[in-house]
């Protein structure tokens, strides 16, 4: 695909590679959420994709370290969010699966990206969380789906406190499927691949399918809106929310008020 500058696409025997690949640390900001969406939408719409598989690029050193705080200012926090959310939904329109392979750090939208996967391997130095919170605001994604993959109170510990857990953990309590050397993630994915290439793609998809009614995938898409419409129209109001996101920008121990 041409015009994108933060994203890779390549097809290669019926798999598509998405590469995220913003050095150092693949912050996802406007331009690049777009791109990735597109990648996806493009992916879905060929006939000879089977699976497909977002990961890093070698020039990267991290999955994804989470989204650019600029863009979650007023005047842009409109654009990023709808830039953001439409991921998501472009995710679950596709009834391709979707593989993550993480290295490095999966924060805040990087780990909202795995956890939005059908199946996610890992590399055994990676660190995954959620640290909206230290910030001042909440992940609305993760709100959504870590509830459901590790259950309510480890998900309420990890968005709660922002705290990061190793591979091994995330593993542990669902948020992984596989954790392997890091010298080894890129074989494990393939290995993976290559399982569902002996399958049928009409039936991989109709499977997929399936498994997303059982899980009321369009349940799933309205509590998005109704915690991103909580996330617009409470927390960004609030005064803490504001310094929060300052504090950050200025690199300094953000001020809170309670309100």
């Amino acid at each position: 695909m041409e015009n994108l500058e933060f994203v890779r696409f390549v097809v290669d025997d019926g798999v598509a590679w998405i590469e995220l690949n913003k050095p150092p640390l693949n912050i996802l900001d406007i331009k690049m959420l777009k791109e990735l969406s597109t990648a996806l939408k493009e992916a879905d719409r060929r006939d000879e994709v089977f699976a497909i598989c977002i990961k890093a690029s070698e020039k990267t050193k991290a999955f994804s370290a989470g989204a650019d705080v600029r863009d979650h200012m007023a005047d842009r926090l409109k654009e990023f969010i709808d830039a953001f959310n439409n991921v998501f939904y472009t995710m679950w329109s596709i009834e391709k699966p979707i593989i993550s392979a993480v290295k490095g750090y999966a924060l805040g939208g990087g780990c909202e990206i795995l956890l939005a996967s059908d199946i996610v391997i890992a590399a055994s130095d990676s660190k995954i969380g959620q640290p909206e919170i230290t910030v001042g605001v909440y992940p609305p994604v993760a709100v959504v789906l870590m509830p459901l993959l590790s259950g309510y109170q480890r998900a309420a510990e990890l968005i709660l406190t922002g705290e990061m857990i190793d591979a091994e953990r995330a593993e542990r309590i669902g948020l992984v499927n596989k954790v392997v050397e890091a010298d080894k993630l890129d074989s494990a994915v393939k290995e993976f691949v290559g399982k569902l290439g002996e399958k049928s793609s009409v039936v991989l998809k109709i499977t997929k399918r399936a498994l997303y009614q059982s899980i009321g995938i369009e349940e799933l898409k309205q509590k998005l809106e109704a915690v991103t419409e909580t996330y617009i129209n409470d927390l960004m109001k609030t005064e803490d929310a504001n310094e929060g996101l300052k504090a950050f920008m200025e690199k300094r121990k953000p001020v809170w008020k309670g309100k």
